[in-house]
């Protein structure tokens, strides 16, 4: 039996897929919308491209996790995986932008994750999984939020 599950959660957005392509993807600026979670490049450069390196801590002020990442696809304005590398997450992220209109975008943040713990990961998701989405939904309606923002002031 698979210790992979998989997680999608989506948003729309009214911004241009460009705009939102740049919001997500600004490592270090998810820090303003992603719950508890604090991102840096470890890479040359500002992360977006194939290979870069990425570092994020999640967490409450100490306490919490640092989760590496590789990114392994990169097709702007389009998709983006990330692999998970760290000793706690493992797996892949993908980000993916759908445009809807000249305006609007539909964001997917997709975790395939491998669950730590053998049997005990996998009977401890159903609990976990809920409050898990409830975080990634809060993130991204605030990301929405921010993106939708800068883009009417034409940032």
């Amino acid at each position: 039996m698979s210790n992979r599950v998989e997680l999608t959660v989506p948003v729309d957005v009214n911004a241009p897929a460009a705009a939102v392509w740049q919001m997500i993807t600004d490592w270090v600026g998810q820090g303003e919308w992603m719950l508890g979670t604090r991102v840096s490049v470890t890479s040359p450069g500002d992360g977006r491209e194939l290979g870069a390196t990425l570092s994020a801590f999640s967490g409450v002020g100490p306490v919490g996790f640092t989760d590496t990442m590789e990114i392994v696809e990169w097709e702007p304005p389009r998709r983006c995986t990330v692999r998970h590398t760290g000793k706690v997450v493992k797996g892949d992220g993908v980000f993916e932008v759908v445009e809807l209109g000249p305006a609007r975008a539909r964001f997917l943040w997709t975790e395939l994750l491998d669950l730590p713990l053998g049997v005990l990961g996998r009977v401890g998701w159903p609990v976990v999984r809920p409050a898990f989405r409830l975080g990634v939904e809060q993130s991204l309606h605030k990301m929405a939020r921010l993106c939708e923002e800068r883009y009417r002031a034409g940032g």
